[in-house]
């Protein structure tokens, strides 16, 4: 078990899950909500686990990658997509389930999280799997996981500043 693969395995999910939003009818507002609920709740506990455990170590071991000067530029720059992916989230809820204008607000915040997650693949990632031993990965997958299986219900949604966080976090 590897952190990076957990977190491109979560990648995959939100990824089908926003697809599966796209298929439904949206007559099906029942469906359409309750998909929207877990995804969104899925969205913020997977951005926690990763501020928890991910770019913490990240700081300490990477080195920067996909254009990126640092570990701590890349981090600034997810937290920050984390912020805007979070109002994205948040902004779905001003609209009726299942109407043009709340479609709208989710391809929004679909938008949101693919950037996110395409650079985060590319640098994150990437620097993490090549800096990280493997035993490192590991212990960290785990935590990563038990976050995610102990929290599955949803974790509330808080803004970071990403200077103050990689201060906080930088070893």
């Amino acid at each position: 078990m590897d952190i990076t693969q957990l977190i491109l395995d979560d990648h995959h999910e939100q990824r089908r899950m926003f697809a599966i939003l796209e298929q439904i009818d949206p007559s099906e507002t029942e469906a359409l909500g309750a998909v929207w609920a877990r995804l969104a709740a899925f969205l913020e506990i997977h951005a926690e686990a990763e501020e928890r455990f991910f770019y913490p170590a990240l700081l300490r071991k990477g080195r920067g990658e996909g254009g990126r000067d640092d570990a701590a530029d890349e981090t600034r720059d997810a937290i920050k997509d984390h912020n805007e992916l979070r109002q994205a989230v948040a902004a779905v809820a001003d609209f009726h389930v299942g109407t043009d204008e709340w479609f709208a607000a989710i391809a929004k915040a679909n938008e949101a999280n693919g950037d996110h997650m395409a650079e985060e693949e590319r640098e994150g990632l990437t620097d993490f799997r090549r800096t990280a031993s493997l035993a490192l990965r590991e212990k960290l997958a785990v935590q990563f996981v038990a976050f995610e299986a102990q929290h599955y219900r949803g974790v509330k949604p808080v803004d970071k500043d990403p200077e103050a966080y990689v201060e906080a976090h930088q070893g």
